[in-house]
Parts: structure tokens; C-alpha cells; sequence
């Protein structure tokens, strides 16, 4: 799921070789690394301040182990690192020593040699940071019950009927929601002056999966709270992490109109690309994910979404220590503070610092529910995963899939007139396609 790099995170060091273990082969590079984690290690760990929580328990004998998609250059990957090495410092346990990290691990069978490794090394409890690791997860856990595996997203967990799979995941459609309300400030600003008379908006997203829809219908509610009849472009770019792919899929959304481009992608290719066609004298701006683009895109970033993965990692590793029953699944938002989107850039519209306090008051306080099914349509559907009346407002919709048929079938998600996201499970659902919304592959 998703460069201010050095600066801006840290990385462990690496017990297990990325050689070994089926990542980067360049003995070089993987050195290189392990010499940047080392450095990074101690600046990154001062940062967390809290006293151990847990008593009677020996932290210090407990390892930890964790495997990323790719490596501190992903902004996605950097947040995962950052927030498990948070999370372990502020439960007295040293990730320099009691943390076995590796990276660059594909969605495929070295996710599963990896996770074996681990735990033939002693980990206890292992997270996966990516969708596509969790069949190898569950894999792994079916042959070590003596260990937790947790997909940090994932919805395999409960179906499995494995008690030591778990999945995490935030309420990350909070965070795309304020950041479309950012955006939604933006587009009105030039719509006021003239600068745009179309309200069109792009969007470079990984997958077509319920995780990347659930986010860019957030963000396009978002941007609708503002400009009501704006309209939104999904350009995929099938990877997760490819800055080329990013880039051109950008620069077709903008050669198509777009003066906005958000991303569910984790490089800095989508808001570099905007930055080159604003130098160029376009006038487009962007919205990123997981870090501050500023440093990439000083001109145009609007701001960011992100997740503050800390929380959820200390949830799970403080239910491990104590030895209280972990959660099948876990999700957390604004209220545990779990999300959050980064500093407002010089480029956005006077206002917006005091609509996002209000956006997020609202979502914190109830009154603002992301997916009010009162603030977008969607075409009948003859799959029978959801029901609309004669407006094409949701009356039914189910959350789950429970034969593996991709159609939902079970699980009313329609609760208060809301559309609940990440309470049935931790990993979202909301894989509908709204009106408004244009996905171009």
C-alpha cells in the first residue's frame, strides 16, 4: 500500500541479510543499508519519550521481526519502519538489537521464506507491511502456531480461522477525507478567480483493491464537501511502488485537464511530475501520501495523508507482552490518533487551516461521517452486493466477501446512514464505484 528520506525516518539494522533472505543480492547495497539503519537508529529511538508500559514482562528478551515490500526510499515503507521502531521504544524494548528487519521483499514466495526465517531466528511476533503478503503469512502461521503473524494489511486474518494471523490496518479514509477537503479549498480558489472553469480532478492509484477505492472515494467526498460538482479521473498504475509509472500517470491526468493529482502510491513520482509541469507553467497542484512532498514538490504540495502506524504497532506488541487475547483484527483513526495529514503547503488556499480543523472536528465528534450515503450515488448493481432506492443512494450494501467470489455478500455495512468503513474488518471494503468517478484502466 504505499523523498524527505535520511531526514525524515529510520531504519533498524538488519539481522537477517537481504541476500539471504531473498531481497536486494547486491551484498554492496545491502551493507550500505545496514550502515544507514545503524546511524539512523539512535537519532530515530531518542524521539519516543514514554516509559515503558508493561511490567513483569522481560521486553528485552522478546524479538521482534518485520518484512516491507520495499526498502526507507518507499514513503510507505519508511512509515512502517519509523512506526514500529516508535512503538517498540515506547514499550522499553530496543529495536537496534530486538528487531529483525528485512526489506525489499516481493508479494510472493520470499515473503514466506522470509517470515520462516524469522521465526526459526527466535521472532515472536512478525508484521508484513503489504496486501499481497498475507497469502505467505498465512502460510507461515499454519506451521508455527507458537508465533503471531500480523498483515499489517490484509483481510485474511478471521476467514483463516488461524488464532495466531492478525491484520491492522487505520482509518486511512479519515486522512484522504481532510486531505480532499485541502484540495476541495484549492480547486474552489481557482474556480473564484478564473483560473479553472472545470472542477476536474486526477487520481494515480497502485490497484483497483477495495484498500486504494476506499481512499480515492474518500478524498473525491472530500473535495465534493468544497466543490460539489467536481469530478475525478483514476489513472492505475498496477505496482505500488513504480516513481516512472507514477510520474507518466500524472502527466496524462494533467494533459487530460486535471488541476489536482492525489495519489494512493508510494513514491514521489505523481507530485514530481506536477511540480515539473507547474515550472512548465501549468497551473496544477497535488495532494500526496505518507510523507511531506514539499521537499520534492515545494511549489504545488498541497499536503499529505498519512498514517501514524506507531499506534497500532503498540497495540498489538502491548497485547503480545502483557499476553491478553491480540485482536483477529485492528483499526484505529483520528480519535487514537492513528491518522493524520502533514503541513499545509504555502500553496494552499487562504482558509484551509480552519476547514481541516473542522473537518477533523467533525469526523471526531460524528457529525461528519465519510461515506453519508446522502453524498453520493451509485449505479444499480445485479450482483446483489448492495441495494439503491430510485436516487441511487445506498439503502444496503455488504461488507464482506465470504465464498472468495470478489462480490460482497455478507456483512450490512450501512449503519445511521453511513456507509461504516474498517469496523467489520480492520482492511476496508468500500470497493463501490461512485458517481463522479472515472477509473481510465
Amino acid at each position: 500500500m504505499k523523498k524527505k528520506l535520511l531526514g525524515f525516518m529510520m531504519a533498524m539494522t538488519m539481522v537477517v541479510s537481504l541476500a539471504a533472505c531473498g531481497g536486494s543480492s547486491n551484498s554492496g547495497a545491502a551493507a550500505d543499508k545496514t550502515d544507514a539503519a545503524a546511524e539512523t537508529t539512535e537519532e530515530a529511538t531518542e524521539e519516543a519519550s514514554e516509559e515503558p508500559v508493561a511490567e513483569g514482562v522481560d521486553v528485552t528478551a522478546i524479538k521482534v521481526g518485520q518484512i516491507c515490500v520495499e526498502d526507507e526510499n518507499s514513503g510507505y515503507d519508511a512509515a512502517h519502519i519509523e512506526g514500529l521502531a516508535t512503538a517498540m521504544k515506547n514499550l522499553g524494548m530496543d529495536p537496534a538489537t530486538q528487531l529483525t528487519l528485512v526489506v525489499d521483499i516481493p508479494e510472493d514466495e520470499t515473503c514466506y521464506d522470509t517470515a520462516v526465517d524469522e521465526a526459526e531466528g527466535g521472532c515472536g511476533i512478525i508484521f508484513s507491511d503489504s496486501y499481497g503478503h498475507q497469502t505467505y503469512m498465512q502460510q507461515a502461521a499454519s506451521e508455527y502456531a507458537d508465533v503471531t503473524f500480523v498483515a499489517c494489511t490484509g483481510d485474511m486474518a478471521a476467514p483463516s480461522g488461524l488464532a495466531n494471523l492478525k491484520n491492522i490496518f487505520p482509518h486511512t479514509y479519515e486522512s484522504r477525507y481532510v486531505s480532499g477537503v485541502v484540495a476541495g479549498m484549492k480547486l474552489k480558489e481557482m474556480m473564484d478567480a478564473g483560473i479553472v472553469t472545470d472542477p476536474y480532478v486526477g487520481y494515480v492509484g497502485a490497484y483497483p483493491y477495495a484498500e486504494v477505492v476506499s481512499g480515492y472515494s474518500a478524498f473525491f467526498l472530500g473535495v465534493r464537501s468544497i466543490v460539489p460538482d467536481a469530478h475525478m479521473d483514476v489513472q492505475f498504475t498496477n505496482s505500488w511502488y513504480d516513481p516512472t509509472a507514477e510520474g507518466a500517470a500524472a502527466e496524462a491526468l494533467i494533459s487530460k485537464g486535471c488541476s489536482i493529482i492525489s495519489q494512493h502510491a508510494d513514491s514521489t513520482g505523481a507530485p514530481s511530475a506536477v511540480q515539473a509541469a507547474h515550472d512548465n507553467g501549468k497551473e496544477v497542484y497535488c495532494v500526496g501520501y505518507n510523507i511531506d512532498m514539499r521537499a520534492v514538490a515545494p511549489d504545488v504540495a498541497l499536503t499529505s495523508a498519512q498514517n501514524n502506524w506507531s499506534v497500532l504497532y503498540e497495540h498489538m506488541l502491548k497485547c503480545y507482552i502483557d499476553g491478553t487475547e491480540i485482536p483477529t483484527d485492528f483499526s484505529a483513526g483520528i480519535n487514537e490518533d492513528a491518522v493524520m495529514i502533514s503541513e499545509l503547503g504555502d500553496a494552499c488556499a487562504e482558509g484551509t487551516a480552519e476547514a481541516v480543523e473542522a473537518a477533523w472536528a467533525g469526523i471526531k465528534d460524528g457529525s461528519i461521517k465519510v461515506f453519508d450515503t446522502a453524498s453520493f450515488t451509485v449505479q444499480p448493481t445485479d450482483n446483489g452486493s448492495y441495494a439503491v432506492d430510485a436516487d441511487g443512494h445506498l439503502t444496503s450494501a455488504f461488507a464482506l466477501d465470504s465464498d472468495g467470489d470478489w462480490v460482497n455478500d455478507n456483512g450490512e455495512a450501512i449503519m445511521d446512514g453511513a456507509f461504516v468503513e474498517s469496523q467489520l474488518r480492520s482492511a476496508p471494503y468500500f470497493s463501490l464505484d461512485i458517481d463522479g468517478i472515472t477509473k481510465l484502466n
